[in-house]
């Protein structure tokens, strides 16, 4: 598998999340297991078995996020080609089946914010393998997993542009 691009902040991100993990949430975690131990009979005890839960879930936690950053590149988006869609460009598409337009930036790992008014989705999304490499005007149609969306790019926002 190919790196997956990320910037040097979303990596940061990633990083700093893992740190605090392992720093401050998993000793928490440990001392109320040590004070759960302490209560006493483990075999009934609820707090012990939570906590012992929550530990496992957090070590979970760790290591995806360990295995994201090790597929990760760091990338620099002003570096990217211009005028064509690639990591870290902002692209307005149109819907050509219900002539709606929706516009999207393509991100790395730990940056994807799906509330904010510009969508900001992964470069390994299905809509953003389809379109990159395109240009404004190209067609395309992207399989999703419930239906195909045919497109045509309308605007392509280079990092760095307005």
């Amino acid at each position: 598998m190919a790196p997956q691009p990320i910037t040097r902040e979303g990596f940061e991100k990633i990083k700093a999340e893992i740190k605090h993990l392992e720093d401050v949430v998993m000793p928490e975690i440990a001392e109320k297991i040590a004070e759960a131990r302490a209560e006493g009979d483990l075999k009934e005890n609820a707090e012990y078995h939570g906590q012992r839960d929550e530990q496992g879930r957090v070590a979970a936690k760790i290591s995806q996020l360990k295995s994201r950053l090790k597929d990760c590149e760091i990338v620099d988006k002003a570096d990217m080609p211009k005028g064509v869609v690639t990591f870290g460009s902002t692209v307005t598409i149109k819907d050509l089946d219900m002539d709606e337009e929706e516009t999207y930036e393509f991100v790395g790992p730990g940056e994807e914010d799906y509330d904010g008014p510009i969508m900001k989705i992964l470069t390994t999304s299905p809509i953003a393998t389809a379109l990159m490499g395109m240009k404004v005007g190209e067609k395309v149609s992207i399989e999703l997993p419930r239906t195909t969306m045919d497109v045509e790019i309308i605007k392509i926002v280079d990092h760095g542009e307005t």
